[in-house]
């Protein structure tokens, strides 16, 4: 019987374990961070785009306090003619008529801009006269 001497190799073994479960925990983690903060990038870049024609009829003042002054509702049309209803605020009257791309993120329109009617895809075109 020694003391403070321990002939028992099972304390080295045990602290080799812990180090490689602490290892193995960190390298999830930094797995999971990973793969998070790449969706969370690839939501952010995920455009789509859709398409309108701009009705006046269909936009509301904003109160002065806002940061835009109006707010349209527009039915609008993807490429494959697929039919949504968005909501988006501009700075100033759009022109009556005027056909526009919507570039749609999932936080909701990104930016918007007058298009040519040619330029629209021919799904849209069948929808948007």
């Amino acid at each position: 019987m020694g003391f403070g001497y321990n002939n028992d190799n099972s304390n080295g073994k045990e602290n080799e374990d812990m180090k490689g479960k602490i290892f193995a925990v960190i390298a999830i983690v930094l797995i999971i961070g990973g793969c998070l903060v790449g969706g969370l990038n690839h939501l952010e870049n995920y455009d789509e785009f859709f398409y309108a024609k701009v009705d006046n009829s269909k936009k509301k003042a904003l109160p002065s306090n806002e940061d835009m002054n109006y707010e349209y509702t527009l039915e609008c049309y993807n490429e494959n003619g697929k039919k949504r209803e968005l909501k988006f605020k501009t700075f100033e009257e759009l022109e009556e008529g005027a056909y526009i791309s919507l570039e749609v993120r999932i936080s909701g329109v990104h930016k918007y801009e007058e298009v040519e009617y040619g330029d629209l895809p021919k799904k849209v075109q069948e929808n948007i006269k």
